[in-house]
């Protein structure tokens, strides 16, 4: 197997592509090693350095303490996504430790919001290592939630107001302003 890596626009977060399934439940964040039970996950936290994972489809993002060298992480990384999979193991999770969101008590515009962050926004997210959730709409102001290489990522701003922002107001009218919380 060979786990390949790419580079996010965060310098401190780093996608790893093992190849296979990684998250059967979508996208999900860990960020306390005692926040998992998973041996995967909890050797990664063990890695001097290491912030926090984000797990997509199919790659883990690993973002690191600004201190911290990726010559020091990446290739024990490598090697502890390798063994995990080599000893029969086919995804990293499969049920979430999570509330699914329930979209029964939303209103019909936060529900047009969600669907224009999960169709048109979250896959791109995606390809850079990180995700993008719904969190409120109130008086034109959509607040949002960055996980993964988008938490703490330089350009995250740029991207909330020249991307997110701007694709949600020519859909929805009503939308003003996105911010992340």
């Amino acid at each position: 197997m060979f786990v390949q890596t790419q580079a996010t626009p965060n310098p401190n977060s780093l996608k790893f592509l093992p190849g296979k399934t990684v998250s059967k439940i979508g996208p999900y964040e860990v960020k306390k090693k005692n926040d998992v039970n998973n041996n995967l996950l909890k050797n990664i936290f063990s890695i001097n350095g290491v912030a926090s994972i984000f797990l997509g489809e199919d790659f883990i993002s690993v973002n690191k303490n600004e201190n911290a060298d990726w010559e020091d992480i990446k290739h024990i990384v490598i090697s502890l996504i390798n063994e995990y999979y080599q000893s029969g193991k086919n995804f990293v999770i499969d049920k979430s430790y999570d509330q699914k969101e329930n979209t029964e008590s939303l209103i019909e515009i936060e529900k047009q919001i969600i669907n224009i962050l999960e169709t048109k926004i979250r896959p791109a997210v995606a390809r850079d290592g990180g995700d993008i959730k719904f969190e409120e709409f109130k008086d034109g102001v959509v607040k949002v939630k960055l996980q993964g290489s988008c938490s703490g990522c330089p350009s995250s701003t740029m991207t909330l107001k020249q991307g997110v922002q701007n694709l949600l107001c020519h859909y929805i009218p009503d939308v003003k302003e996105v911010i992340a919380t």
